[in-house]
């Protein structure tokens, strides 16, 4: 797997990198059970710090995209559907560009309610 982040960017590393990896589940470059670079490889490859990877793996962690095991590193998870990370990507879009226009978690989730209930 290719990762690319640009430090220009105002979106913090970890967040590109974890944005990387959901790309990747999410057109199928990446396939559940696959193991993902050992934070140290990558840190160093991207030129970044081992905790800017692991902060980005953890992320993905969280949303249940890859399970971390000591020792056995980073893996996609089994069973994955690649579309529930593009969801996942989306709804990253959806919380920075809600922060770029100042709405705050409550508006944002008022906005998510009345759309999905429909008109």
């Amino acid at each position: 797997m290719l990762f690319r982040i640009d430090p220009a960017r105002p979106v913090p590393l970890a967040d590109q990198i974890a944005a990387n990896v959901r790309r990747g589940i999410a057109d199928g470059t990446v396939a559940p059970g696959e193991r993902l670079p050992p934070a140290r490889e990558l840190a160093a490859s991207l030129d970044v710090s081992i905790h800017t990877v692991l902060a980005g793996y953890q992320q993905l962690r969280d949303e249940e995209l890859i399970e971390l095991r000591r020792g056995r590193g980073a893996t996609v998870r089994e069973g994955l559907r690649p579309d529930r990370a593009a969801l996942l990507g989306l709804v990253h879009d959806l919380v920075a560009a809600a922060r770029r226009i100042d709405l705050d978690d409550e508006e944002l989730l008022d906005l998510v309610r009345s759309t999905a209930s429909g008109p």
